[in-house]
């Protein structure tokens, strides 16, 4: 049996399951869950951080500092999202977890997660440590919101000025293009915070981060993501994060939400 934790504030209730990658198994407001439940996919449920990568990386091969490393292939090729989401935690205190980065990543270091449920929100904020020396890094979150709660079909309110393209591989390139049509299997830049996430007449969620990028999912008939990542897909290919010794790398992400729908003022 997984080992979880479940707090409640006002109405909400949060499951974090510490066996499956300090994810959160359960985000439930005024009675409506809003995340996929529990699959034998660990890619496809809940939400669950991405460290020490986020997003794809091309044939899981990288160079850092003349010497290519090589990741477990876990999506059509390529390798993706990292590796603590398939870890087991252990909490830190003060709404603290922490656990090593695993033997499928080449550097000794560590990831820490705050998951903190407040009146209306509930922040996050996730850390990328080094044991020894430089390694490169990104991470974010992969939330996987339900299409319907409460009868009312999801729809998002975001804007941004570009996405990056993708080859014919499906990676994101560092070529910018013209936000298209949906659906979306996308990383987008430049945009403009919060992300609206909205079951119309149910209830809204206001997204904020830390991050520049976001990648939105919108392919599944049954499920939506909004991913901030503090780079896009392949980073470690192109531009990572160098985290030191004592120089992590940090994000945040923060969801509040209103029942009933009603955007902020």
């Amino acid at each position: 049996m997984s080992r979880r934790v479940v707090e409640t504030v006002d109405g909400a209730r949060i499951e974090v399951d510490l066996d499956t990658g300090c994810r959160l198994a359960s985000l439930e407001i005024g009675g409506h869950e809003i995340l996929v439940g529990r699959s034998a996919d660990p890619l496809g449920w809940g939400c669950y951080p991405m460290a020490p990568y986020a997003g794809r990386v091309r044939a899981g091969r990288f160079s850092f500092q003349g010497r290519t490393h090589r990741l477990p292939r876990n999506l059509g090729g390529h390798a993706i999202h990292g590796s603590v989401f398939l870890r087991p935690w252990e909490p830190e205190g003060d709404h603290w977890y922490v656990t090593d980065l695993g033997p499928d990543w080449p550097f000794r270091g560590w990831a820490r997660q705050q998951i903190r449920l407040g009146h209306e929100r509930l922040d996050m904020r996730l850390e990328v440590h080094s044991a020894a020396g430089a390694m490169p890094a990104s991470c974010g979150w992969h939330p996987w919101f339900r299409r319907v709660i409460g009868g009312a079909r999801l729809e998002l309110d975001v804007s941004a000025g570009f996405v990056y393209e993708r080859d014919d591989g499906g990676i994101t390139t560092r070529r910018r293009a013209a936000v298209p049509a949906g659906p979306w299997d996308d990383c987008f830049g430049d945009v403009v915070q919060p992300v609206g996430v909205e079951w119309p007449g149910v209830l809204r969620l206001d997204l904020t981060a830390s991050s520049d990028e976001w990648v939105i999912y919108t392919e599944p008939e049954d499920a939506v993501c909004v991913e901030p990542q503090t780079a896009p897909p392949d980073a470690l290919n192109h531009d990572p994060f160098v985290v030191e010794t004592g120089r992590p790398l940090t994000a945040e992400f923060t969801l509040e939400w209103r029942m009933g729908g009603e955007p902020a003022a």
